[in-house]
C-alpha cells in the first residue's frame, strides 16, 4: 500500500507558504524604499531613528532638489525629490507670532557659496529645531515633542493650535 498526502494536508501547507510569502513580500517592501515614505510628517522620527551620538541633520542647498543626512557633521545619504524650492521655515516668537526664517548660505569642500534651501537638525537627546514648515499640502509642526508632527492646512489653524497651547500652559 502506497502511502501519499492527503488534499487536506497539501492545502495547509499551500496556505502556509502563502503566508509565509506575503509576509516575506511586505517586509522588502517597507525595506526596499525608505526615502518614498520619508514625509515632512515623519521627518523628524526618521532622523531621531538614524544612531548618532552629537546630531543628525537634514540638508537641502540651493533649490531643494538635493538634500543630504548629516550624521555627527558626515555626510551619510542623498534624498532626492524630498522637497522643492515652495518650502518655507518660520519660528515663533512669543511677541510677534510666526517668523519666516531667514535663508542660511554655506560653502562646500570648494569654498563655493550655497544657499540653504531646507534644514533640520535633532541633536543627541533627540530635540530638533523649533520651526514650523509650510509645503504644498499644509503646514508641519516640526517643534512638537511628544506627539506626531502635526500637519495643519492653513496657518490660521496654526495660529489657533498655538494659542490653545499657549492657554492650556497658561492655567
Amino acid at each position: 500500500m502506497k502511502k501519499a498526502f492527503t488534499l487536506i494536508e497539501l492545502l495547509i501547507v499551500i496556505i502556509i507558504m502563502g503566508v509565509v510569502y506575503k509576509l516575506a513580500i511586505n517586509n522588502f517592501a517597507k525595506l526596499s524604499d525608505e526615502s518614498q515614505k520619508l514625509t515632512l510628517q515623519s521627518l523628524r522620527e526618521y532622523l531621531n531613528s538614524l544612531p548618532h551620538a552629537k546630531s543628525v541633520k537634514l540638508l537641502c542647498l540651493d533649490d531643494c532638489e538635493e538634500c543630504s543626512i548629516y550624521i555627527d557633521g558626515v555626510k551619510n545619504k542623498e534624498i532626492d525629490g524630498f522637497l522643492d524650492h515652495s518650502v518655507r521655515s518660520y519660528r515663533y516668537e512669543f511677541s510677534y507670532g510666526f517668523v519666516e526664517t531667514q535663508k542660511e548660505v554655506v560653502f562646500d569642500k570648494h569654498d563655493v557659496q550655497k544657499d540653504v534651501c531646507f534644514s533640520y537638525k535633532i541633536d543627541k537627546k533627540g530635540v530638533g529645531d523649533q520651526v514650523l514648515v509650510e509645503y504644498k499640502d499644509g503646514f508641519y509642526d516640526l517643534g512638537a515633542y511628544i506627539q506626531k508632527t502635526p500637519h495643519y492646512t492653513s496657518m490660521q489653524e496654526v495660529v489657533d493650535a498655538k494659542e490653545a497651547l499657549i492657554q492650556k500652559v497658561m492655567r
